[in-house]
């Protein structure tokens, strides 16, 4: 496996996942290539609903891997406009391409201001 990698231009949280903004105040969340190397191989992703609405911190989903099941955080208030029903057949995707099609669900944010608070890429790696 490559060396694990953290985009400049994404924010970061202490749970792990990061949150790459988008238009309209649309964000998309997934996990870092540190919480996909730490979990294993992902085999089962459970992700929230559209429609639902999140506040921060909601446990709004499940990654399960051959070594664990782990929660999945929401790490801004909003509501769920998209999920990544990809990773149905094929969750794999957590693992291989993290930050790419391996993305879990995308918020509609109630203060897209807040995306500006969470950790750059060098105070995520520093956190670890």
């Amino acid at each position: 496996m490559s060396e694990l990698e953290y985009p400049e231009d994404l924010r970061y949280t202490s749970e792990h996942e990061w949150v790459r903004s988008g238009q309209e105040g649309v964000v998309r969340i997934g996990i870092t290539s540190y919480a996909q190397d730490a979990l294993g191989d992902v085999v089962y992703v459970s992700l929230p609903t559209v429609g639902d609405e999140l506040a921060v911190g909601d446990a709004c989903g499940e990654i399960e891997s051959t070594k664990s099941v782990s929660d999945l955080y929401s790490p801004l208030a909003g509501e769920v406009t998209a999920v990544n029903q990809t990773l149905d057949a094929s969750p794999e995707l957590v693992n291989s391409d993290p930050y790419g099609d391996g993305w879990m669900f995308e918020l509609t944010v109630s203060d897209p201001g807040v995306v500006e608070e969470l950790m750059d890429d060098a105070t995520y790696q520093e956190s670890l």
